[in-house]
């Protein structure tokens, strides 16, 4: 069986589908990219060069919203990722900026769900059956383990690490580790740190860091009192920024233990 291609498609000269692929309108495909058998890539979506796109994957399909009404939104998907079968990636809404993004090599494992509006940065890992609510951002390098279910509007921090068959219902912090329903701080992500080549010096900074704002009065006080200590260190920096920014949901700040 044959692919299907809109005529209004862009697909690249040596790009590979396999049997009974669908490409919907207004689809760009970058070279080097394959698409897996049954495959559906419904509509207004753009994926860059080199991505492998396993079979039974379904992109670009209509947001799961009852506000939406059939606006023209998009998804747009960076070079160099794994999506593996059976996942599925929502257009975004008219009620945030109309778009889904996915980054650059991240590893998307089967049966994950990126819901409308979500915007994953570069080298993130979905393990299998991992589910992303609306408007849900991920930044570089987290990991989140099979299971896993984030709820819409919540972020998630730099190489954090969410473990399997966790609720997250709060914002997520860079550089920690997090279980349980709901989610709960079980320290630093080392094993993510040592990997991404973090010093020991570093590691220990942060540490002090995440004990201070686990016990230390409130969120704004807790981090006064680390950048006081701690005026000059980038991924002192990078954890005051994200806790302190913008949120709809709040931030997990209780500790596994209690």
């Amino acid at each position: 069986m044959k692919a299907s291609i809109h005529p209004s498609a862009k697909i690249a000269d040596n790009v590979s589908l396999g049997p009974g692929v669908i490409i919907g309108e207004e689809v760009e495909i970058g070279e080097g990219t394959e698409i897996g058998p049954y495959s559906v890539i419904s509509a207004r979506t753009k994926i860059g060069r080199n991505n492998k796109i396993g079979p039974f994957v379904s992109i670009g399909f209509p947001p799961q919203h009852l506000a939406c009404k059939g606006e023209n939104t998009y998804v747009e998907i960076g070079d160099e990722n794994i999506i593996r079968e059976y996942v599925s990636i929502h257009r975004g809404t008219t009620l945030d900026d109309g778009l889904t993004r996915i980054g650059n090599r991240c590893f998307i494992m089967a049966y994950a769900h990126i819901g409308h509006d979500c915007k994953l940065a570069d080298e993130i890992i979905l393990t299998n059956n991992v589910n992303l609510g609306g408007h849900v951002k991920i930044d570089r390098g987290a990991v989140l383990g099979g299971g896993a279910m984030v709820h819409q509007f919540c972020r998630i921090g730099e190489l954090a690490f969410v473990s399997g068959l966790s609720g997250v219902d709060k914002d997520v912090p860079p550089f920690v580790r997090v279980f349980g329903i709901p989610a709960k701080i079980a320290g630093l992500n080392l094993v993510g740190l040592r990997r991404a080549g973090f010093a020991s010096a570093s590691i220990k900074v942060l540490n002090r860091a995440l004990k201070i704002f686990l016990r230390e009065g409130t969120i704004k006080e807790a981090l006064q009192k680390i950048k006081l200590e701690y005026p000059h260190e980038e991924v002192i920096e990078k954890f005051v920024t994200f806790v302190g920014g913008e949120s709809k949901r709040g931030v997990i700040r209780k500790f596994l233990s209690e």
